[in-house]
C-alpha cells in the first residue's frame, strides 16, 4: 500500500491545481483557505471581475510588478465574504507566500496558518506572523515548468495613452 500524502501537501497540491486558473501570465498563484480539513475558498491571481485579463490584453506594470491583478489569496478571502463562509481560525494554503498587502488581509481575516510554497519577495511577513503568533510554514512544491512568467510589454489597456 502506498503513504498517503499528508493533510497539508493535498491542500497545496489543491492550491497548485487552482492556480492554473490564474489569468496574469507573470506568475500563476493559487490560494485555497481550510478549517478543520474542509475547503472554505478558494482564489487565484487574475484581473479584477469584469475587466479583460492580462493573458488577453497585456500588464499594467508599476516598479516592476503587473498591479492589474487581485492576489490569489485576496480573491480566496473575497469569494468567502462573498459567500458567507466565515474562515477566522482558517488555515490559507498559497504557492507563493503572501505578498505584504496580502499578509495583511489574512491577517486581519482571522487565517492563524499560513502554508506557502515558494518565498515571494517580502520577508516582513515572518517578523509580523510570529508578532501576531500566526504559524508559518513553508511547504515546497516543485515549479510548474509548463507555466512561464512572460511580460509582453504591451500596456495594459486601461493605463495606455489615448489618442485624441
Amino acid at each position: 500500500m502506498s503513504e498517503r500524502v499528508s493533510w497539508d501537501e493535498y491542500f497545496m497540491n489543491i492550491a497548485r491545481v487552482v492556480a492554473t486558473r490564474a489569468t496574469c501570465d507573470r506568475k500563476h498563484v493559487g490560494a485555497v483557505l481550510v478549517r478543520d480539513k474542509t475547503i472554505l475558498s478558494t482564489g487565484y491571481n487574475g484581473s479584477i471581475r469584469g475587466l479583460p485579463h492580462c493573458s488577453e490584453v497585456g500588464h499594467m506594470m508599476e516598479d516592476g510588478h503587473c498591479v492589474a491583478t487581485v492576489h490569489a489569496e485576496a480573491n480566496a478571502i473575497i469569494q468567502a465574504a462573498k459567500n458567507g463562509v466565515a474562515i477566522d481560525g482558517a488555515t490559507i494554503y498559497t504557492t507563493a507566500s503572501p505578498c505584504w498587502p496580502c499578509f495583511k488581509l489574512v491577517a486581519n481575516s482571522g487565517c492563524r496558518r499560513i502554508v506557502f510554497g515558494e518565498f515571494y519577495r517580502d520577508g516582513r511577513i515572518f517578523e509580523f506572523a510570529q508578532k501576531l503568533g500566526i504559524e508559518l510554514v513553508e511547504l515546497d512544491v516543485p515549479a510548474r515548468p509548463d507555466v512561464q512568467p512572460t511580460d509582453t510589454g504591451a500596456p495594459h489597456p486601461l493605463t495606455a495613452p489615448r489618442g485624441g
